[in-house]
């Protein structure tokens, strides 16, 4: 059976390790527009779509990301599960840059950000407790230690609004809390990941110590960039290696997150609002008819 695997991130796989059959859709969700169009090629029997999350120029900071229409487009497009790309900074001693960290938790401490699809009339609260798909997560882990990566497996991802980086104060405040690295961007994609069930990992590739290392700089966009150039062709490596061993996603409990969330008795909401969300409801509206 052909997966389709989703792949949100901040550089371009065009070049991916044996990547064909590359065209380009542009996607319109009632969310509106995602970050930008999205790439689709061929590894093997996979799908791939991919999405920049920044867009194609970086020209998207992380609070101005549509992350609702990020999700719905690459859904829309037929995704089965998503693997997020991710930037952070470590947040431990034993956490190197370069490193490659297979989250397992989140927190979020993003305030602006739109962080569900059900806010149109009908009523979903989705379980979290574990955010990732550990299938998925256990993939990557394989997949990266085979293209190269010292791979630290489990961790916890705070991520906060920025676009600025941490205060010395902050970045103390956070290890407190044992968190291993720290980002801007997965939240609320992990999130609309669940509501949209989509098995979901995050791939956090390791580029500084943020502020807080008292032997090391602080944080800066040229550090980043330097150790991004070298993640990029090992996350291009790690993909060409993970398609082939991609996990059923229908045993991931996400696949079926919608099943139990629903409040609202569908047949009594709105037309307005099943229109709104029926390319996610839409198994859920047929039982229903």
């Amino acid at each position: 059976m052909q997966r389709v695997l989703g792949v949100i991130g901040g550089s371009g796989v065009y070049d991916v390790p044996g990547l064909t059959h590359i065209s380009e859709h542009e996607v319109r969700t009632p969310f509106g527009a995602p970050s930008s169009s999205v790439i689709e090629g061929r590894l093997g029997e996979v799908r791939l779509l991919f999405l920049p999350r920044h867009g194609k120029n970086h020209h998207l900071a992380p609070h101005q990301i549509n992350y609702r229409a990020n999700v719905c487009a690459l859904k829309l497009l037929g995704a089965e599960q998503l693997v997020s790309i991710s930037a952070v900074g470590s947040m431990k001693e034993d956490i190197h840059p370069g490193d490659v960290v297979i989250v397992d938790q989140y927190i979020d401490l993003t305030k602006r950000r739109e962080s569900t699809f059900f806010d149109q009339g009908i009523v979903a609260h989705v379980g979290f407790a574990d955010p990732v798909c550990k299938a998925l997560a256990q993939a990557g882990a394989v997949a990266l230690e085979e293209a190269g990566a010292r791979v630290v497996v489990g961790g916890t991802y705070v991520c906060i609004e920025g676009p600025q980086f941490s205060t010395r104060a902050e970045s103390e405040l956070y290890r407190s809390w044992g968190v291993s690295v720290i980002g801007m961007t997965a939240m609320p994609e992990a999130k609309l990941a669940r509501e949209a069930e989509l098995p979901y990992a995050t791939l956090a590739f390791v580029t500084d110590y943020d502020c807080w290392h008292r032997t090391h700089a602080a944080v800066s966009v040229d550090a980043v960039l330097q150790v991004l150039q070298s993640n990029s062709a090992l996350a291009k490596r790690a993909l060409a290696l993970l398609a082939p061993s991609l996990p059923d996603p229908a045993r991931s409990p996400a696949s079926s997150a919608l099943k139990y969330a629903l409040l609202t008795p569908l047949e009594r909401a709105t037309s307005a609002s099943r229109d709104h969300l029926a390319w996610l409801l839409k198994p859920y509206l047929e039982n229903k008819a």
